[in-house]
């Protein structure tokens, strides 16, 4: 039997609160992608996420994890598609410029449609994108987890940029290579 709640004789300690939350991910360093759609009127929307996760191989299946109130996540549950677009190592600028509040962050960057799911490519700034149509979306506190089937993809060359201990990074191949 799977247990989904805590056994009522359990004593629970206080709630762990959002900057405690935010501490224990900053241990975990992760790539940066940012996550593009196109709403019922065309406009591109797009937002920085470290929240994507790989769930499947077969088939290919991401999943990413958007604030309830972004409308980034308004235009994929209108079109039911989304890119992610892995950021290369030179791309922080354009990380904190979907990471910010800033209006028309696209005429700022370089991007066309992608060519299945027509949401943003980040020309210039993506190491990879891969295109997603949405099979799931879960509401889960203030975000909505989406679960998107890759139905296409392209990868460049490059190194990806990181982000961990609040600071963007990325790997460092020689040095790594003299370590081991």
């Amino acid at each position: 039997m799977i247990r989904t709640t805590a056994p009522n004789d359990l004593v629970m300690p206080p709630a762990v609160t959002a900057d405690q939350q935010r501490l224990l991910m900053s241990s975990y360093p992760t790539g940066v992608s940012v996550i593009t759609a196109v709403d019922a009127y065309g406009i591109p929307h797009g937002m920085t996420c470290t929240s994507l996760s790989s769930v499947t191989l077969h088939p290919p299946t991401l999943l990413i994890c958007l604030n309830s109130q972004s409308g980034t996540l308004a235009a994929i549950r209108h079109r039911g598609a989304f890119a992610v677009n892995l950021l290369h190592s030179d791309a922080q600028a354009t990380a904190e410029l979907f990471a910010s509040r800033t209006p028309d962050r696209f005429r700022k960057v370089a991007w066309q449609p992608a060519d299945r799911v027509g949401a943003p490519w980040l020309t210039d700034d993506a190491l990879a994108v891969a295109e997603c149509t949405v099979r799931l979306r879960l509401p889960v506190g203030d975000h909505d987890v989406v679960i998107g089937e890759v139905v296409n993809l392209r990868h460049g060359e490059g190194k990806p940029l990181l982000y961990g201990q609040r600071r963007y990074s990325c790997f460092d191949a020689a040095r790594e290579a003299m370590q081991r």
